[in-house]
């Protein structure tokens, strides 16, 4: 039988790990603190173990058709992955694909590998969400490339009870802050826009809810772009709005807004980075989560089509769940979807190569339904009866 390796006890990591666990899948639970490993599987019984990581003690068990599940941090991926194909085994992230993973696509095609990323919370049921909106467009009547199309995937993290800071953290802020730094492209109104910073591109966004409508502040993230195609959105399309994003709290950039200057102003130069780990360190001190504080994740995926100013097609998807004194929302929402990942490649159910999340709808509707089971549920709403 095919044995899992998980590489990292982290905090997104426990839900999936003990669900495998309950599954009776043979699973090593690999942490280079052994004692975190430890206490995540604290209380079960199975088929595991847990073992102290490093690259050569993995190297010396991982066997052909075996699964490694990289949650470590996404600069080691690179090399899990490369030792997977040195081992004839498959591997499993929930991280973006890079360029240096794409690289292998061949080379893992050419051994029957499946090496399959993006497969979290964001990226992962966002991609999922967005596969099911533009298969179930596709098939209707109002289908036609030619119509004026609105893509909006937005996601966020944040306290369930809203505090003045509009955030709270469950690890350290230095990777939040330097997001901040990052640029965005996005399609708004028909043509590509680019920005330098998220506080340049914020905008009120009105989410439909299972609860009823919420504003937020959104932001996009990353480049958009590449993920038109991704979703099946040929070169043919009339794209008016296709933006993938960040979702905070209505008045975050007001709470925000010296961070944001601090960022722009006081960080050139050779101390900035030891002026950015600074901040994160107080920032921790002042805004990280109080053990058991339930954490809320917001998902929000809509697609709208419109023919000579009528709207002719319009569903979105939306997620609003909250923690439990167990775990996190965000924790169950990465890991559990990571989990049911190692079990579609241990099936043999995804292609070879090195890919993202998938897109069959079969397969979607069997992980929602795990997920479900697990007290998380997307709510799909038909705006044009």
């Amino acid at each position: 039988m095919s044995h899992i390796h998980w590489l990292g006890a982290g905090l997104s990591s426990v839900p999936g790990i003990r669900r495998l666990i309950s599954k009776n899948r043979e699973i090593t639970l690999w942490n280079r603190t052994l004692s975190k490993a430890e206490a995540a599987t604290q209380g079960l019984s199975g088929s595991f173990d847990v073992k102290e990581f490093t690259l050569d003690a993995l190297s010396a068990e991982l066997k052909p058709g075996d699964v490694a599940v990289s949650m470590l941090p996404a600069t080691m991926h690179l090399q899990i992955a490369e030792l997977c194909l040195e081992k004839d085994a498959h591997f499993v992230s929930s991280s973006y694909v890079s360029p240096e993973m794409a690289a292998l696509d061949e080379k893992a095609k050419a051994k029957g590998l499946t090496f399959v990323n993006e497969v979290g919370l964001d990226p992962g049921l966002d991609h999922l969400l967005a596969h099911l909106l533009m298969s179930d467009y596709k098939a209707s009547d109002a289908y036609d490339p030619a119509n004026s199309h609105e893509f909006r995937s937005f996601c966020g993290g944040f306290p369930a009870v809203a505090n003045d800071f509009r955030y709270k953290f469950s690890w350290s802020p230095l990777g939040v802050l330097k997001a901040l730094k990052s640029p965005a492209k996005a399609i708004m109104g028909g043509k590509e826009v680019n920005t330098q910073k998220p506080w340049d591109a914020i905008s009120d966004y009105s989410a439909n809810l299972p609860g009823g409508a919420e504003v937020f502040q959104s932001y996009p993230n990353r480049n958009s772009l590449p993920f038109m195609q991704a979703y099946g959105m040929g070169s043919d399309w009339n794209v008016h709005t296709f933006v993938r994003g960040t979702l905070r709290l209505d008045g975050w950039s007001d709470a925000w807004a010296d961070i944001f200057h601090f960022v722009e102003n006081e960080l050139a130069g050779p101390d900035g980075d030891a002026k950015l780990a600074a901040m994160s360190e107080q920032l921790w001190t002042d805004y990280a989560y109080d053990e058991g504080e339930p954490d809320r994740v917001v998902l929000v995926v809509d697609l709208k089509a419109s023919k000579d100013g009528k709207v002719v097609w319009h569903k979105d998807y939306a997620l609003d769940s909250k923690g439990s004194k167990e775990f996190s929302a965000m924790a169950r929402l990465v890991s559990i979807t990571v989990s049911l990942a190692v079990e579609t490649v241990l099936e043999g159910s995804l292609p070879a190569g090195v890919s993202a999340a998938p897109s069959d709808p079969t397969t979607i509707h069997r992980w929602f339904e795990e997920i479900k089971a697990h007290g998380d549920e997307f709510h799909l709403t038909e705006h044009v009866s």
